[in-house]
C-alpha cells in the first residue's frame, strides 16, 4: 500500500485511527471461547464493526506468537481477513543483521502480506535496508516510544540533541517517507514540534492514546502536517470498552467515537 493510498483512506473515512488488534484470551466475551479458533473469531468481530472507521490495523506480534502455532493461524487468517484498503502493519518490533532481517522481512511482506512492520534501529543501516528493498511496503522505527523506560536511552543528550533526534535525523537517509515511518508516542506531545523539524512530512505511527493517558487533541496540534501524516494506534480503549454482552456493538462505538473525534481535525 503506498503513500497515496494510505491519505486519500485517511481523506475517505475523515480517521487516521489505528485500530491495535493486541488479543488476549483471556480478555475476549466469553461466548467466543467455544469457537474453533477464538482469537480469529473476536479479531473478525472487531475488523467487522471497526472497519468503516479505521484506515490501519496493527497486530503485536507477541499476542500470537505465545499461542504458538495456533496463534500463528490465527495471525494468517487476521490478515487475510483485513480489507485490501486498510493498512496492515506487523507490531514485531525486529532488528537484527542483514541476512536475518532479509528473512523477517521475506517473513511478513511475502509469506503474511502484511503492509508494515516495526523495527528497532539499534543495530544501525545494515539491519533496516533489506526491510526496505520491497516495492510499497514500509519499515516503521521505533525512534521515541510512549514507555515510561524511554527516557534511558531514547532522551539522552547526545553532542546538543536528543538520541532519539539523532535516531530520525540519520534513519531518514536510509529511505524516503514513501517507505518510512516513525513510532512516537502520545505520551511526548511535547516533543512533536521538533520532531516534525526533523521530519516534516513522513508518517508517524503514535501509541499511547486511552489506556496510556495520550490524547487525540495534542497530536492533532503538534503533529499534523499538511497530508495528515500519522496513524493513532488505540488498542485496549478499542476493543476492550466493557460490556461484553454487546460484542461487537460496543467495539464499534468506540472506533466510531475516536473517528468523529479525529474527524475534527482532518483538513
Amino acid at each position: 500500500m503506498n503513500r497515496t493510498q494510505i491519505i486519500e483512506e485517511i481523506r475517505k473515512k475523515k480517521s487516521f485511527l489505528c485500530v491495535g488488534l493486541d488479543t488476549d484470551i483471556n480478555k475476549i466475551p466469553a461466548q467466543l471461547l467455544t469457537a474453533e479458533d477464538p482469537i480469529f473469531e473476536f479479531n473478525k468481530g472487531v475488523i467487522d464493526a471497526t472497519h468503516p472507521y479505521t484506515v490501519s490495523y496493527k497486530l503485536n506480534l507477541a499476542f500470537y506468537e505465545s499461542m504458538g502455532s495456533k496463534g500463528w493461524d490465527s495471525l494468517e487468517k487476521t490478515v487475510n481477513y483485513i480489507p485490501e484498503n486498510i493498512f496492515k502493519i506487523a507490531d514485531a518490533k525486529r532488528g537484527d543483521i542483514g541476512n536475518t532481517s532479509k528473512q523477517y522481512a521475506k517473513t511478513f511482506f511475502e509469506t503474511y502480506n502484511f503492509d508494515a512492520i516495526t523495527v528497532s534501529p539499534y543495530m544501525g543501516s545494515d539491519s533496516i535496508g533489506p526491510f526496505l528493498e520491497f516495492e510499497n511496503k514500509w519499515v516503521i522505527i521505533l525512534a521515541l516510544t510512549s514507555n515510561k523506560g524511554s527516557k534511558d536511552f531514547q532522551m539522552l543528550k547526545t553532542d546538543d540533541e536528543y538520541l532519539y533526534e539523532k535516531v530520525f535525523r540519520t534513519s531518514s537517509e536510509w529511505g524516503h517517507k514513501g517507505n518510512i515511518m516513525y513510532v512516537v508516542g502520545a505520551t511526548h506531545p511535547e516533543a512533536f514540534g521538533s520532531i516534525r523539524k526533523i521530519i516534516p512530512d513522513h508518517f508517524m505511527l503514535i501509541p499511547g492514546v486511552g489506556a496510556q493517558g495520550g490524547s487525540v487533541q495534542d497530536i492533532a496540534k503538534f503533529a499534523l502536517n499538511a497530508e495528515t501524516g500519522v496513524l493513532v494506534n488505540v488498542s485496549r480503549a478499542v476493543i476492550y470498552p466493557g460490556n461484553d454482552a454487546d460484542f461487537p456493538n460496543n467495539i464499534k462505538v468506540a472506533a466510531q467515537n475516536y473517528q468523529q473525534h479525529m474527524a475534527e481535525f482532518i483538513k
